[in-house]
């Protein structure tokens, strides 16, 4: 694995890897990144293309929006949450008519969630910056807490790697309305003390352990929100570089976009239609569809009691659960309690977008392709339609894992396999050339030899041949049989290399999965200190068609 000649630091970014030698890249975000024509249509404008920043910024800053009631409720949530000023000044800045918006968000997974989240508001921020620079006009990095989704096993776990580099997974335990309700309703029982300790156990104690771990604490108390306390750990990871965390379930903002979910009510299983249309376009043009909804299906969930259930539509009434609303009667609600309201995978980005003056969405591969369905949809509900840029893409190795990399020529990829291939043609390289020739001439001679005697014995009796054949078969089985016992004594002798291996694939694919989307960003802080984001905001590359090895 070479180093990357227009690395910043010869000890920071060590390779950049074309995302398309991946088997697990999704083909739409390949083509997305190296080929936009191919899937243009699909999208509203290209990220490489400066004219099509330059109109976006004038189509989001002329549309209207409650600004000012934005930042009031920003303003807010940040004060709540003692965020850094950094990020409350840039929270006041989105009040001006002027400024836009690069907008990002993950689920509330537990301690931060995965690496990838930290990535994708490493990236808003950074394109925030070059936005502004490039274009004259005041950018803000914001980040979406999505938390009124009610899928409480996607966000209760974190996976770490422990202190003998084995994967741990750490897990809150259940809560009153886990699984039911959205997990912004959801509170911190008083167990989340011993999470908190059993984490702290499990990591590998480094100069950062106890401040990381008092951080952590701040955040994560019994009767605490679930939702506010991702949000707080992501301030303490980068308010101070100007990220505007935002929490999305908050009713207060409810009001500014309840005209977007009357006017799904009043156009209902429209928007569904429109997304399979899109769908059916991406076909045509060799994607697979993110989503494919229903006939009966309104991109809204309605949230009580009950928890968060989907809306129907049924015959000329709607559907929740049993029981069956009017028309008339679900949209009056919707305009007089929005914060009933949830919108879902198709509706979300629109009331994000209406909120915010969001001139680019920094994007998963998933929320992309989720994205290419919705042009349709923004341009029905009058909502100016963002461009998309795909989040950074990176595995973070210690020196340790570099250098071995670096020692045995071995490309990050050959990691991913969870059986022994690469482990083996690694150990089958440190064995003597001799050795090798000397069996595959072996192999070589058994055969000539072998024909030799075939051509013999047929002059005796012709019904032998086949037994040769069985003979010099059973010879090579044998040959081969040798050659693995050779394999595994060489595997005995140097355990010291497959222990190097063993560690340096875990790292860099736990379990077999990429490490963005498996470990958890408190192992990196533990790890690296608050420094981290820092040091990925001066080091990773903004072009994110490459996937990007670091050594931190």
């Amino acid at each position: 694995m070479s180093a990357d000649p227009h690395a910043q630091s010869p000890s920071a970014l060590r390779d950049a890897i074309d995302l398309r030698r991946f088997p697990w890249i999704r083909p739409l975000v390949s083509a997305y990144a190296t080929d936009f024509s191919t899937v243009a249509p699909l999208f509203a404008g290209n990220p490489g293309d400066a004219s099509a920043w330059t109109d976006t910024i004038r189509r989001v800053q002329a549309a209207p929006r409650n600004r000012q009631r934005l930042r009031e409720i920003l303003e807010r949530q940040l004060e709540r949450r003692g965020a850094p000023t950094a990020a409350r000044t840039a929270a006041r800045a989105l009040g001006d008519a002027t400024t836009v918006a690069v907008v990002t968000g993950q689920q509330a997974g537990v301690f931060g969630g995965p690496l990838y989240t930290v990535l994708k508001a490493i990236t808003a921020i950074q394109l925030a910056r070059r936005v502004q620079e490039q274009h004259g006009v005041p950018a803000t990095a914001v980040f979406w807490v999505d938390a009124e989704d009610h899928d409480w096993e996607e966000v209760r776990t974190a996976q770490i790697l422990d202190r003998t580099m084995a994967v741990a997974d750490v897990q809150l335990n259940d809560v009153p309305g886990a699984g039911i309700q959205p997990v912004a309703s959801l509170t911190l029982g008083p167990d989340i003390s011993q999470t908190l300790e059993s984490l702290e156990a499990l990591l590998a104690p480094s100069e950062f352990t106890a401040d990381t771990m008092a951080a952590l604490r701040r955040r994560y108390v019994p009767g605490g929100n679930v939702s506010t306390a991702f949000a707080g750990w992501i301030d303490d990871l980068l308010g101070r570089h100007g990220l505007v965390v935002f929490e999305a379930a908050d009713p207060a903002a409810k009001p500014l976009v309840s005209d977007l979910f009357a006017r799904e009510l009043e156009n209902p299983c429209r928007t569904a239609k429109q997304a399979r249309e899109a769908g059916a376009l991406m076909a045509s043009l060799g994607h697979e569809p993110q989503v494919e909804p229903s006939e009966d299906s309104v991109a809204l969930f309605y949230m009580d009691g009950a928890g968060r259930r989907a809306i129907k539509r049924h015959s000329n009434e709607f559907t929740i659960g049993e029981t069956h609303r009017t028309s008339a009667e679900l949209r009056q609600e919707a305009v007089d309690h929005p914060e009933r309201f949830s919108p879902n995978v198709l509706l979300r980005p629109l009331v994000q977008d209406r909120l915010f003056p969001t001139v680019c969405y920094v994007a998963g591969p998933a929320e992309l392709a989720y994205q290419a369905q919705l042009g349709g949809i923004y341009r029905q509900f009058g909502v100016e339609v963002p461009l998309l840029y795909s989040r950074a893409s990176a595995t973070i190795l210690d020196s340790a894992a570099t250098r071995f990399l670096d020692r045995y020529h071995l490309p990050l990829e050959a990691l991913h396999a969870q059986d022994e291939s690469a482990l083996n043609r690694l150990l089958e390289s440190q064995l003597p050339p001799t050795l090798e020739r000397a069996i595959e001439e072996t192999g070589e001679q058994v055969a000539a030899h072998t024909r030799d005697l075939k051509e013999a014995v047929v002059t005796i009796d012709p019904t032998l041949a086949g037994a040769v054949d069985t003979t010099l078969e059973r010879m090579r089985d044998s040959l081969k049989s040798l050659h693995s016992k050779i394999i595994h004594a060489t595997k005995r002798k140097d355990e010291t290399l497959r222990r190097q291996f063993n560690r340096t694939r875990v790292l860099a694919f736990p379990e077999g999965h990429q490490q963005e989307r498996a470990l958890s960003v408190v192992f990196f802080v533990n790890r690296y200190g608050p420094a981290l984001t820092d040091r990925l905001l001066e080091v990773l590359p903004l072009e994110t068609d490459k996937h990007y090895v670091l050594t931190l």
